[in-house]
């Protein structure tokens, strides 16, 4: 488990830091590193097969691209067999940006096609440990972003949302024990950078997180089915996390958690960026007004054109950089239309200032709808989906 800083070609990639300074990720290298596979195109249409429905854009574009024994979730639920979702957020602003919605938005596809029960955890207490936060603040900014979770259509019959600060004890703190029991300081400080200067709340976080891979962590979803298995979609940068818990699980009773990873959604200037609060023009947020994510993209999304009108007809886009493509990779459902633009706009038909305008009128749509829902979560529903109870329907 020695891991867990990748470095190829200058790129750096851990749990806490992803960056690449010549702003291209370079997945091959990450994915031979880490030891995930590939997901190729006969496991999109396997899974589209298996649920009758059709596969995710972010399937069928590959951005969510490598996995940990996703065959064998598929392989039981073929056979009959039942899984849940498990994935999460760590709260520490106000507003999520539309990177944070990246797995929420595809979890709530998995829970739908597989019609699979689905836990988040909202670590509240690794916010309190890692930022300057209050304890209070942690809790509050945890209620406030359960609500743009639960804006993204989770079914509340499927669905339990918990925090940290509010849920762990029993079962769940048992399960920890059990990881952290067997998880050395070594292993701990190759995974997360831990170092002498470190306080030991940092120390005592990863099992945190390990524990929902396990169905006994949740008594009163999945009462004597200690062998359930959990498919946790997150972004790659969290492999190495779970890696750690794929090596634990046999030793305490459990399987192993499937995964499937994504790629990395960039800043606004790029992959050689980190998305920062600390620099709002860095990130479109959900909470962007219409002319907001016009300047936005305008100003800061870096592109991959040319310098001159002239030039950009002669050589065209590089599409590898340019920013407002991957942001129509994401978000811009139509394959076909996709397709045109970046044929049109890499042989110097389409110019740049055209591919932000289109991108403009897709981010505008989506912040805008998931504004329209979230307006309409009341405290109420937070309760609702963070109440301790059975679903009795969760499998149906």
């Amino acid at each position: 488990m020695e891991i867990e800083e990748v470095v190829a070609a200058e790129q750096v990639v851990t749990p806490w830091e992803v960056s690449a300074p010549d702003g291209v990720i370079d997945y091959d290298k990450l994915v031979d590193r880490f030891g995930c596979q590939l997901i190729d195109a006969a496991i999109v249409d396997r899974i589209a097969h298996l649920t009758l429905c059709p596969p995710h854009r972010f399937l069928r574009r590959g951005i969510f691209f490598a996995h940990r024994d996703l065959n064998r979730i598929l392989d039981l639920y073929e056979a009959g067999e039942k899984f849940y979702l498990y994935t999460g957020r760590g709260p520490s602003s106000e507003s999520l940006h539309l990177g944070h919605l990246i797995p929420f938005m595809f979890t709530k596809y998995l829970q739908d096609a597989f019609k699979v029960p689905l836990v988040i955890q909202l670590t509240d207490d690794e916010k309190f440990l890692w930022k300057n936060l209050t304890i209070a603040e942690c809790k509050r900014l945890a209620r406030e972003n359960a609500k743009d979770i639960i804006a993204c259509g989770f079914d509340v019959e499927r669905t339990f949302i918990f925090t940290d600060l509010n849920y762990v004890g029993g079962a769940f703190y048992e399960n920890m024990l059990e990881v952290a029991k067997r998880v050395t300081y070594n292993n701990l400080r190759g995974i997360l950078g831990i170092t002498p200067e470190d306080h030991i709340g940092k120390v005592s976080f990863p099992p945190v997180q390990a524990a929902p891979s396990f169905p006994s962590s949740f008594p009163h979803l999945f009462p004597g089915n200690d062998q359930l298995r959990c498919l946790i979609p997150c972004a790659i940068d969290q492999d190495p996390y779970f890696r750690m818990t794929r090596d634990v699980a046999p030793k305490i009773g459990f399987q192993k958690p499937s995964l499937i990873e994504s790629r990395f959604f960039p800043a606004l200037q790029g992959e050689s960026t980190k998305m920062s609060a600390s620099d709002p023009n860095s990130a479109i947020y959900v909470t962007d007004s219409s002319k907001q994510i016009k300047a936005k993209v305008n100003k800061y999304a870096f592109s991959g054109g040319q310098a001159s009108v002239e030039l950009h007809r002669k050589l065209g886009a590089n599409l590898d950089v340019d920013v407002p493509i991957k942001y129509l990779n994401f978000f811009l459902e139509d394959d076909d239309e996709l397709d045109h633009i970046k044929k049109e706009y890499k042989e110097g038909r389409m110019l740049t200032g055209e591919v932000k305008q289109r991108l403009i009128a897709v981010l505008s749509e989506l912040v805008a709808r998931h504004q329209r829902a979230r307006a309409q979560v009341t405290e109420e529903m937070v309760d609702a989906f963070m109440a301790v109870r059975p679903l009795p329907n969760m499998f149906g």
